[in-house]
């Protein structure tokens, strides 16, 4: 064994640690000790898990209060609870969605979570691309020929039959509204910007036929399937001049949709001056954005960051991606309403035992409520 020396058999590590020795060693016997093979690490030592998931935004970018903001916690939060670490990029633009994933495919990851509908059909174009990375995509089916079925085999769609949650702020908004008139507004009419319109249209409905009232929703056509939009997803002058039109229209609750244009409508309802309340879509923005919270009567909720997080859990073990579409309802609690906050004393005493008997009626499928994901 040439190149030993006296110090090297008097020095050996032990998990970390230097142990120095002081008698001399005389045998072969020991110098051979001194060859062996390292023992191996104690049966209680962690193996660092081999998985790398990832995410991309939208242009709404990770702090937009909202679905790309929940979806990256819930990012974060399974992979702090696994161990590993994630790689996340933010984009300005619709051309960044497709670098943006190139970038994380080229980086290793072995799942990438692109957030929203604008990504869907990078998401599918680069997963047909890279058959041997798992992908997931919040808020869309990947369905970009309509044909009812996932445009990749290795895609993983996360929804939200929101219409179910809507319609019961559409019911408490009619119940609330001191003018009958209530209105909502969107970023752009996508299925997954409209299911919260149509919901609480079909709400206001409910709450007419058991009242016998007459309150009107402005913003959206059941019929039609279409109404207002600003264009975009921007809390921007846009956006608080569509909301100020419905104030000037008499609505005193609105309902806007598209990540952060509530703010631009929380803007407007200050402006105005007028007995006008807001609702939050996505998340509670009571919390999550508290700069109008005497304004917000309550929010319809996505689990979004607990859906996530599962299928970011799930993927990290062998077999445990599947690509069956995951679809938060009433039911799973993957949708809801937030509570009525600071107007909790001023909604009607039994308004809350009213919508739990509608959400168990919902549930039951006693209720039904429309929506693209209602026979899915």
């Amino acid at each position: 064994m040439p190149g030993i020396i006296l110090e090297d058999i008097l020095r050996i590590t032990s998990r970390g640690r230097v142990v120095s020795g002081i008698a001399l060693v005389g045998t072969s016997a020991m110098l051979l000790a001194g060859c062996a093979s390292a023992p191996e690490a104690p049966a209680d030592t962690a193996v660092a898990l081999d998985y790398l998931p990832c995410m991309v935004s939208d242009a709404g970018g990770f702090d937009d209060k909202s679905f790309n903001q929940l979806g990256f916690e819930g990012l974060t939060e399974a992979a702090a609870a696994l161990g590993v670490e994630t790689k996340s990029t933010e984009s300005a633009s619709e051309t960044d969605y497709a670098p943006n994933i190139d970038s994380l495919v080229d980086a290793g990851c072995d799942l990438i979570v692109t957030v929203g509908f604008a990504l869907s059909a990078a998401t599918v174009t680069a997963a047909l691309a890279n058959p041997d990375v798992n992908f997931a995509i919040i808020d869309d089916a990947a369905d970009n020929d309509f044909d009812g079925k996932t445009d990749a085999p290795n895609i993983k769609p996360i929804l939200f039959d929101t219409a179910q949650a809507a319609f019961l702020a559409g019911y408490a908004s009619a119940s609330y509204s001191k003018t009958g008139t209530v209105g909502t507004f969107g970023g752009q009419n996508f299925p997954t910007v409209s299911i919260f319109m149509d919901g609480y249209a079909q709400g206001v409905d409910y709450y007419n036929e058991q009242k016998s009232a007459d309150v009107k929703v402005i913003g959206w056509d059941q019929d039609k399937q279409d109404g207002l939009f600003t264009g975009g997803f921007e809390a921007n002058d846009t956006a608080k001049t569509t909301a100020k039109n419905l104030i000037d229209q008499g609505a005193d609750v609105i309902l806007p949709v598209g990540g952060p244009i509530f703010q631009s409508a929380g803007a407007a309802i200050e402006d105005s001056g007028k007995d006008v309340v807001l609702l939050g879509a996505d998340a509670d923005v009571f919390d999550t954005f508290p700069t109008y919270d005497s304004l917000y009567f309550t929010s319809v909720l996505k689990g979004m960051k607990e859906a996530t997080n599962d299928v970011v859990t799930a993927a990290s073990e062998e077999g445990g991606f599947d690509v069956t579409a995951y679809i938060g309802t009433l039911e799973n609690d993957g949708v809801g309403i937030a509570p009525f906050h600071e107007f909790e004393s001023k909604v009607d005493g039994e308004l809350q035992g009213e919508l739990d008997t509608i959400k168990a009626s919902i549930i039951s499928g006693d209720i039904k409520v429309t929506s693209y994901l209602a026979a899915s």
